[in-house]
């Protein structure tokens, strides 16, 4: 085991950061140290939190608020907030933001910016797996803050355990986009912002939506809830809501199942990622890519006869051990 994965799994947070880095880098330490924590007995044990929604609705004050009534409780607490990247770097736009500062100091919370780096539905490409890291490293509550992106954000039903939509008085036409996309996925629905005009008619709406919803089998009514988070009004409720939801999914058996998910997606993207990774840079493989894609360019050959040629000259049948 090497010592930086060593120091991750007793809680250092300069250990942790230096993890995710590699991941994000696709620094081969990264998946080594990966092999460990995924092993570890601690893997399986954190509560997911994803907290999405539109632009807007204030995601990072709730956040930052539910991470002070965890803490209240004594629970530790991660926090993965993704933001959009530059399209020139690839870094987080908003990512030298200084978030949540009366935390920055709490030995108790961890906190990382990620950047989506043109990855669709919310979330970075590594964020399962810095799940991963702050799971090894012992916090109980994981927070995944996805970008705002609107009704595409529904990578995070396949991370979380439990997923929050947020919205806000006044959005109009936006709560039909929510009903579109990621109402459906939705464990707890907060109005926040509900000192502004309109929460009622908000209220009233979400209401109705949520009454199309084929209710939970044997769950409890999805809740719905009213918060002002930069006052703090309302946290506790979420919190609540939020705990009640874990206990429903351990109880009946679902917390397993979601966790085997995620760890058939997690699976699923490395494949993927591997095998485009070999397709671009085997030696023979990069020869022909490099040839289809000017023959492509040029509308010589059609993108799909392209792919078919390139990928007959490869053989992905599993090679025995040793081979």
């Amino acid at each position: 085991m090497s010592e930086t994965a060593q120091r991750a799994l007793e809680g250092c947070p300069v250990s942790g950061a230096r993890l995710i880095r590699w991941l994000e880098d696709d620094d081969p330490r990264g998946a080594e140290a990966m092999k460990v924590l995924h092993a570890h007995p601690r893997s399986g044990r954190a509560h997911i939190v994803g907290v999405t929604g539109p632009p807007g609705a204030g995601k990072s004050t709730l956040v930052d608020g539910l991470v002070t009534e965890w803490r209240k409780a004594g629970n530790t607490v991660g926090v993965l907030a993704v933001d959009p990247s530059s399209p020139f770097s690839g870094g987080a736009i908003l990512g030298d933001r200084v978030r949540m500062q009366q935390h920055a100091t709490d030995p108790g919370v961890f906190i990382r910016s990620m950047a989506t780096r043109g990855r669709l539905g919310g979330l970075s490409r590594k964020t399962h797996e810095a799940a991963v890291v702050l799971e090894a490293m012992g916090f109980e509550q994981i927070l995944v803050e996805t970008v705002g992106v609107g009704q595409d954000e529904l990578e995070v039903v396949e991370l979380a355990h439990t997923t929050i939509v947020v919205s806000v008085p006044g959005l109009g036409d936006d709560i039909q986009a929510l009903k579109a996309g990621i109402f459906e996925i939705g464990d707890v629905f907060v109005i926040n912002k509900a000192d502004r005009p309109g929460v009622d008619e908000t209220e009233k709406q979400l209401t109705m939506m949520l009454h199309l919803r084929a209710p939970p089998e044997g769950g409890s009514p999805v809740p719905l809830l009213r918060t002002v988070a930069h006052r703090g009004e309302g946290l506790d409720q979420v919190v609540a809501a939020c705990q009640g939801h874990a206990r429903e999914l351990v109880d009946g058996g679902d917390w397993l199942r979601k966790g085997a998910n995620r760890n058939e997606t997690f699976f699923r993207e490395l494949v993927r990622d591997r095998v485009a990774q070999k397709v671009m840079e085997d030696e023979t493989g990069s020869t022909a890519f490099s040839s289809l894609l000017e023959q492509v360019r040029a509308q010589k050959i059609d993108p799909y006869t392209a792919m078919d040629r390139l990928l007959s000259g490869f053989d992905f049948k599993a090679r025995e051990p040793g081979s």
